[in-house]
């Protein structure tokens, strides 16, 4: 008679050796497939990274009419962390920093490694700045102190 064993999903039988189980799945309950635990018109429902991205946006919309005719030129990229230091330090026009804690940094236009022209770019890392900001109307404020910063830095004081 064959054996079930309680801590592997492998099935004894009388003497010919072990063999897969086959893969069982029933409904416990009767309660059927779960959907999602929040609706999308939930605030819950997004993701942290939604909600950064969404704060980053709002961000760029506030700042477009400052630099009309140059905001289109940079690229503005959302990483989650910065990548660890090999030694060098960024000047501090290229990175802002908290301490040791790179929060944006500025990667000026060139050639990729296939000899495409590539625009300037702004990176933000979100965990860094996720980490100093208790609430959302915090990181709204951040996000746009450290955009403001950059873009200035690169392109001057603009329009305002």
């Amino acid at each position: 008679m064959g054996h079930v064993m309680a801590d592997s999903s492998l099935r004894r039988t009388g003497g010919s050796g072990l063999r897969p189980l086959p893969v069982l799945r029933r409904d416990r309950h009767g309660r059927g497939p779960r959907g999602p635990l929040l609706p999308p018109q939930v605030p819950g429902f997004r993701t942290r990274g939604e909600l950064f991205d969404a704060a980053v946006l709002d961000a760029l919309a506030d700042m477009g009419p400052r630099w009309p005719g140059d905001l289109p030129n940079i690229e503005i990229a959302v990483d989650e962390v910065p990548p660890p230091a090999r030694g060098e330090m960024l000047s501090t026009s290229d990175a802002v920093r908290d301490g040791p804690v790179v929060l944006t940094r500025f990667l000026p236009s060139g050639v990729d490694g296939r000899g495409r022209a590539t625009k300037a770019r702004i990176v933000l890392y979100r965990r860094p700045i996720e980490m100093r900001c208790p609430t959302s109307a915090d990181l709204a404020d951040l996000v746009t102190e450290l955009l403001t910063e950059q873009l200035t830095a690169v392109l001057g004081d603009g329009e305002a």
